[in-house]
């Protein structure tokens, strides 16, 4: 067998949602026995060594002797991280060992962390390797562990074969007639999805099952004000029930966000994700960060519904940090060396109660706060953050004899059936859903006419809107004229819309 002292394996990093390939780079030299990791690895990375080192000898490999071992990660300025790199200089000391074909490799692209045992452990990030390689246009094959080369063969347009032991990898790399092949990597099958809770379980709360029809058809954002026990957490935890299912596109990047958290599979393949977090939450959980950044829970329900219950009790600065990505639909984390862009295109359903006690305007029970009390609570919500919350809808108190009745009001799947068709109407009209109707395209598509524009103007010139709630009004009528199959923006509409546009007050 040919031996040399360089090998060249190509991987890939994580850079946020981006996956940047890496050249692994093995060179034996004479010299006292060594290894030496170059190229801004981290902590995990320098661990490789021991990690592989043993991988080889329980695998019946032979470890170079009397070698001086260097690995360069290049290039030399990106970060490094986790132990996707392990097989990849595994494969590089072997090549450069002679144990392998070195000829094969520029073929591949390998990652996967190794035990000690020799067994091939699932990696972060599979999904985001694969959306980049299939992006660049890259003609390497990729070779993952099994559980994460399942992940990676949804992708189209990328060759991913699993390997389950170091092994596996070794005998297909071999020279000539020795090799043999990998597998393919098979996609999971797609679970059957769960059902779904009910919209007709909730009694009651008309008002509030018309909001959420609403924003399901505009892709609005809702803030729901209650006291406790009215059905708020109830309508939330069923909005996702009238959305439609994730297009394939759609589903393959929200499962690569969550797959840079886990290394697990993503559960419920194509399903809308459906985030909680407790309203203990800081600010970088929920927008993200860390070092290297690491996507937050708006990123992780990207294309799907953020649910906040109890959103006075979180923290300033966190729902501070909301307010951008409400906007722009992605969050940029900076740091010193570099920035880390996650996209952030979610529905946020909100929760609160009007004062501390919950029962502020409520008709079952007495309120004990004083206004002084109530004013302050609210005021936890800062003026532009509820700015940016297009509906904000009011859910009283269920009556007591409302609740031994029969369920009342449509199936989910009835409003989910219009509000499928009014978001088709939508994007056939412009292309994308009414709340992201922004400048030239706004004015275009909904237009008012004499009447209605005096309307609007006089409520918003009453109400102290700013310019955003004029035209956040604007989207929203938009949608209601969408459910109704109406071209034009009625006055019917328009007026259902700036019932929405309500501000918390106490009374």
């Amino acid at each position: 067998m040919h031996r040399m002292s360089l090998a060249v394996v190509h991987s890939r990093a994580l850079d946020a949602l981006r996956s940047p390939p890496v050249t692994v780079e093995v060179h034996l030299a004479n010299g006292l026995p060594s290894v030496t990791l170059v190229g801004l690895a981290d902590t995990e990375v320098k661990e490789a060594r021991e990690r592989v080192r043993a991988a080889l000898q329980t695998s019946g490999l032979a470890w170079p002797a009397n070698k001086r071992i260097t690995v360069n990660l290049a290039p030399a300025d990106l970060p490094k991280e986790s132990g996707r790199f392990d097989l990849p200089i595994a494969v590089g000391i072997l090549a450069a060992s002679g144990q392998l074909d070195a000829d094969k490799l520029a073929a591949f692209e390998f990652a996967g962390e190794l035990s000690l045992a020799g067994e091939l452990r699932p990696v972060r990030g599979a999904l985001a390797m694969a959306l980049a390689a299939a992006q660049a246009g890259d003609a390497r094959t990729m070779v993952l562990p099994a559980a994460s080369a399942a992940q990676a063969a949804r992708v189209a347009g990328v060759r991913v074969l699993a390997a389950a032991h170091l092994l596996d990898v070794v005998r297909a790399l071999l020279p000539g007639d020795a090799a043999e092949p990998l597998p393919a990597a098979q996609p999971l099958a797609d679970e059957t999805p769960p059902r779904r809770p009910e919209l007709r379980d909730v009694k009651g709360q008309a008002g509030a099952k018309r909001a959420l029809e609403i924003a399901a058809a505009g892709g609005h954002g809702v803030l729901m004000i209650g006291p406790p026990g009215s059905g708020k957490s109830m309508l939330a935890r069923r909005f996702a029930s009238l959305l439609p299912p994730l297009t394939h596109d759609e589903a393959i990047e929200a499962a690569a966000l969550l797959s840079l958290t886990t290394h697990a599979g993503v559960p419920r393949w194509g399903e809308r994700p459906f985030r909680a977090p407790h309203h203990s939450a800081s600010a970088a959980a929920l927008v993200g960060g860390g070092s290297p950044p690491r996507p937050g829970e708006i990123s992780l329900a990207h294309h799907g519904v953020l649910f906040l219950d109890e959103l006075p009790e979180y923290p300033r600065s966190a729902l501070e940090a909301l307010r951008e990505p409400l906007e722009t639909g992605h969050v940029t984390i900076s740091r010193a060396a570099r920035q880390s862009d996650f996209p952030a295109r979610f529905q946020l359903i909100a929760a609160m109660n009007p004062c501390p006690c919950g029962h502020l305007g409520s008709l079952l029970q007495t309120c004990r706060c004083t206004p002084d009390e109530a004013a302050r609570y609210q005021s936890r919500l800062s003026g532009p953050l509820l700015d940016r919350i297009d509906l904000q809808v009011e859910v009283p108190a269920v009556p007591l004899a409302a609740l031994g009745k029969a369920p009342d009001g449509e199936t989910s799947a009835a409003i989910a059936a219009r509000v499928a068709a009014a978001r088709e109407r939508a994007l056939q009209r412009q292309g994308v859903l009414n709340h992201a109707l922004a400048g030239e395209a706004l004015e275009r598509h909904a237009a008012l006419d004499a009447r209605g524009t005096s309307f609007l103007e006089s409520a918003a010139q009453r109400l102290g809107w700013s310019a955003r709630g004029y035209h956040r009004t604007l989207r929203v009528a938009r949608s209601i004229a969408d459910l109704a199959g109406s071209e034009a923006i009625r006055l019917a509409a328009l007026a259902e819309a700036i019932q929405y546009r309500r501000v918390l007050v106490t009374r």
